[in-house]
């Protein structure tokens, strides 16, 4: 999973950002508990860049609320 840019994430509708929060966050869920179990992460990097997937799209959300 590749870090979404903020124009992409503002081209889709509230319905397909709520897909893609839901899909990172499982994704998320899913990484932690590798690491929990102590496995060697395939990518370390990975947790940071769902995280920060997490809050450029809720940051977008709250933006289109405001409006």
């Amino acid at each position: 999973m590749a870090l979404l840019k903020t124009s992409e994430i503002r081209e889709m509708n509230a319905v397909e950002r709520n897909a893609k929060l839901k899909e990172i966050r499982n994704e998320l869920m899913h990484e932690r508990g590798a690491a929990a179990m102590g496995g060697a992460p395939a990518n370390p990097g990975l947790i940071r860049a769902l995280r920060s997937n997490i809050a450029r799209i809720l940051t977008v959300q709250l933006e289109e609320e405001k409006r």
